[in-house]
């Protein structure tokens, strides 16, 4: 069953009331939409959906993000899709930019510095988190043919996103090319150009390439885009310090909606609103390409053997890279109150099993009375 026949202004409704409300990444989003398009309305079949999730899963870029999008398509086809997803990514959109223009500005307020270098301390933890609940589930899916090559590709992402910061994207790609490789399935493959190099020496051609790598290359979403966003937007452009940088990965988890987001809060830093807006609108449109082009053929993606198997290796590879992003994370920090704060958000999140929002909330909080103490800031 589906929803052909459902206003567009309650698409708009619902999918925007998910977007206000989705804290917590995509499991949150998953079994908003979940609970919405099969449990109240019955607009999807249970099969469908886990069908429908497991095809995003395939993709590259955020998958609860297209999830949605491929939901509401169902619902309203493609006017629908352009309007459930929109409505979904608008909110944590708005309120992004909002709190980079708080956080990120030249001469923010001392307790807004103060918490920002607090919630930003509180983030290696969280990639930790992240990565950790991924990796059972990932080590469920290996194959009885890859398992022994599953913690090749765990290492390879974890070492890359460490060491090599922007060129992730190139090992992701090449985890799923080996696995495939080792399966025998290359005759099945067509050839595939691929642009590799970084975009010319900063503006906004810099700031597309950056969030063309996060929409549209990117395996795992979530902390996956930190590495790929860290080296360009710290290093090589300068458009963030290295303490902005975490203030922005804080906001992206903070705010509701799709964690990419934060790659808005680089495009701020970058060019101002208009710098977010384009880089949202880079970041997200693959999504929407994808399933406005493919939408009706993702049962065949889903059973597609090469796709399957290229996943196997980028998959282990993407939950390596989400764990190995802490690594930087942890290194950007600067004062030695942060590794307290660090330590304790990592007992918040890893042993106690609080909320994300939550322990950031209160990195936040210590921060900023550290500041209005007069304590060191970076």
């Amino acid at each position: 069953m589906d929803g052909r026949e459902t206003g567009l202004a309650e698409v708009v409704r619902e999918w925007g009331r998910i977007g206000c409300i989705g804290f917590g990444g995509p499991p949150s989003h998953i079994t908003l939409l979940r609970r919405l398009c099969v449990e109240r309305r019955g607009w999807l079949e249970g099969d469908d959906f886990e069908d429908a999730l497991a095809a995003c899963n395939l993709l590259p870029g955020p998958a609860s993000t297209q999830l949605a999008i491929y939901c509401a398509w169902r619902v309203r086809g493609r006017v629908g899709a352009l309007a459930g997803g929109l409505a979904f990514i608008l909110p944590g959109l708005v309120l992004i930019l909002a709190l980079s223009a708080l956080f990120l500005a030249g001469s923010p307020p001392e307790w807004a510095k103060g918490a920002g270098a607090g919630a930003g301390a509180a983030v290696a933890a969280v990639a930790v988190r992240a990565g950790a609940s991924l990796l059972p589930a990932s080590l469920r899916r290996a194959r009885a043919t890859s398992r022994l090559r599953w913690p090749v590709y765990l290492a390879a992402g974890g070492a890359a996103a460490a060491l090599t910061g922007p060129w992730l994207v190139l090992v992701l790609l090449a985890c799923g090319a080996v696995e495939i490789v080792a399966r025998g399935l290359v005759p099945r493959l067509g050839a595939i150009a691929l642009p590799v190099g970084a975009a010319g020496t900063g503006g906004l051609l810099a700031l597309v390439w950056v969030a063309f790598k996060v929409g549209a290359l990117s395996y795992g979403g979530g902390f996956v885009i930190v590495p790929l966003m860290q080296g360009d937007a710290v290093d090589r452009y300068h458009w963030l310090t290295e303490t902005q940088f975490l203030n922005a990965v804080a906001l992206g988890q903070i705010t509701p909606g799709p964690v990419t987001q934060t790659v808005a809060a680089v495009g701020y830093a970058a060019a101002g609103v208009g710098g977010g807006l384009l880089a949202a609108l880079v970041a997200f449109s693959p999504s929407f390409a994808f399933v406005l082009a493919g939408g009706d053929r993702f049962d065949r993606l889903r059973a597609n053997r090469v796709a399957r198997t290229f996943l196997d290796g980028a998959g282990p590879a993407a939950v390596g890279a989400i764990l190995g992003s802490a690594i930087p994370l942890a290194r950007a920090l600067a004062e030695s109150w942060q590794y307290a704060v660090l330590g304790g958000a990592a007992v918040l999140v890893l042993v106690l099993r609080q909320s994300v929002v939550l322990a950031l909330l209160l990195a936040g909080l210590t921060g900023a009375l550290v500041a209005v103490a007069g304590g060191p800031l970076p």
